[in-house]
């Protein structure tokens, strides 16, 4: 953190006094202005890096995921990520199976989504952009959705239809 400490000339004569006051008013007002953006951008949410992991499979490919189960988790998701190493993700599990929405909202870095059902079979994919509120959706209700890079599915011809491995795929809602 630092002070900005900045003085406007002193004036000479009466008439630039009053200019000088408003100078020194617009200094105030700008240092104050910094000093909330500082202060905001110190005391931004962090990502969330501590949820329980699990293991997928999507072919030959192993999956390291984190598991977004609760509500605070799930809204959460991977916002204000930097970066994600290209063999993780983060699967979002729901008590029952919805057509289920995302966004990209504080979300820094480019997405697929995929919306698969309980056996693990994609039902679709969904590229979204960084810090976009446009709205992608699963095109029949599932209770799952695997967030990885963008561009990981394709680069693998992984697409709807594809079915991917997990003991997570094999349990029950319950």
């Amino acid at each position: 953190m630092f002070t900005l400490f900045l003085a406007p000339p002193r004036p000479s004569h009466r008439p630039a006094r009053l200019l000088s006051k408003r100078i020194t008013a617009l200094w105030m007002s700008f240092g104050l202005l910094m000093a909330g953006s500082l202060a905001s951008a110190q005391s931004m949410p962090a990502p969330q890096l501590d949820l329980a992991r699990t293991q997928l499979t999507a072919g030959m490919h192993r999956l390291d995921v984190q598991l977004a189960k609760t509500p605070d988790q799930r809204q959460i998701g991977l916002m204000w990520r930097k970066e994600m190493p290209q063999h993780e993700g983060m699967l979002f599990v729901f008590e029952q199976a919805t057509i289920q929405c995302f966004w990209m909202r504080n979300t820094l870095i480019p997405l697929t989504a995929a919306f698969v059902e309980d056996d693990g079979t994609i039902v679709n994919l969904a590229d979204m952009q960084p810090q976009k509120d446009d709205s992608h959706c699963s095109s029949k209700p599932v209770r799952f959705v695997l967030e990885m890079n963008q561009g990981w599915f394709a680069k693998r011809q992984i697409k709807p239809g594809f079915k991917l491995g997990g003991a997570v795929f094999s349990k029950r809602p319950g």
